[in-house]
């Protein structure tokens, strides 16, 4: 091959690897939709979309706090203890009603994201140290608050958020609904969303410039935790029982997958909410395309995991 061939090949290639961390995770979502819809018998049924969308609700809300916390160039493996601290709190308040329940299992996603903000912020550790305590200890002080038993969840308007819908959308995808557009109007229109990317592309010149780096941080820490903390909400209220020791297993995995096949880079400096939403979707028509199709679902996290380092491959070469 020529030199001048070689030169006229490389922007190419250059072109296709931009297109693919742009825009891969909504062509790929468009190509495993279209094989369903070929392919797999009733997937796009009105039902079928519906226990789809519903499923994919705790996932995306752990993403798109992963999301803000992977912008600051950080990470948050806590998110699944808090999901289980979340449930473990709901049935010991909900006697003294549904909006004291909601707001103790809040308030432990708050709980552990300032501890969690402040170990990174003003204690100096790595995220990934930092957030793993957490992970450890968060499960183990559900359990002990749970006293390692599974409890059933009877309160009327929790069964409510859980089953029902309000113009055939359930309440739990309206939630989520909500929050995406939120999260999309904090991270694109709001001077805290410019200074969490501007932290996490150069957090040494931004504490030069005189951005308030540590309670960027702390907030951002407490956002992933308190949208983990929701999701904890919404899967105890879906099934009506507070299952500590399993709920949120290995979500973090889920939640950091949708995030970087998403586009979010995990060198941090950029947040893109949509491409989350879509990473998020994807992992779930996955999962769906793979259980309709008799395969066992251990074999759907060795795909995301293929999936993930795919994604990293791909974005090698972006910069921030």
């Amino acid at each position: 091959m020529t030199a001048v061939a070689q030169a006229r090949r490389a922007p190419a290639t250059a072109d296709v690897a931009a297109f693919a961390r742009d825009y891969g995770v909504y062509a790929a979502l468009v190509i495993v939709l279209a094989y369903n819809a070929l392919f797999t018998d009733g997937f796009l049924t009105g039902d079928n979309l519906r226990v789809q969308l519903i499923q994919v609700v705790p996932v995306l809300l752990v993403a798109l706090g992963m999301a803000m916390v992977i912008g600051t160039e950080g990470i948050d493996l806590s998110v699944g203890a808090v999901m289980s601290l979340a449930a473990a709190a709901l049935p010991l308040y909900l006697g003294y009603g549904f909006v004291p329940a909601v707001l103790a299992a809040v308030l432990c996603g708050v709980v552990v994201g300032l501890v969690n903000g402040s170990m990174v912020a003003f204690v100096g550790l790595q995220p990934i140290v930092a957030t793993l305590a957490l992970m450890i200890a968060g499960r183990g002080v559900a359990l002990v608050m749970s006293d390692e038993q599974m409890r059933t969840v009877d309160n009327p308007q929790m069964l409510s958020l859980g089953i029902d819908s309000i113009a055939g959308i359930p309440y739990t995808v309206v939630v989520a609904a909500v929050i995406t557009v939120a999260m999309t109007v904090l991270v694109s229109r709001t001077t805290y969303g410019r200074q969490l990317v501007a932290i996490g592309g150069n957090r040494r010149a931004a504490e030069l410039a005189g951005l308030p780096v540590r309670r960027i941080l702390v907030t951002t820490y407490v956002v992933c935790a308190v949208l983990a903390a929701i999701a904890g909400i919404i899967v105890t209220a879906r099934s009506g029982a507070s299952v500590p020791s399993t709920i949120g297993n290995l979500i973090e995995l889920s939640a950091i997958t949708a995030v970087v096949i998403g586009g979010t880079p995990l060198s941090g400096g950029q947040v893109r909410i949509v491409g989350t939403v879509a990473g998020a979707l994807l992992l779930q028509v996955i999962i769906a395309t793979l259980s309709q199709h008799n395969v066992p679902p251990s074999y759907s996290q060795i795909v995301q995991a293929l999936i993930i380092v795919l994604a990293i491959y791909i974005q090698r070469g972006r910069s921030t």
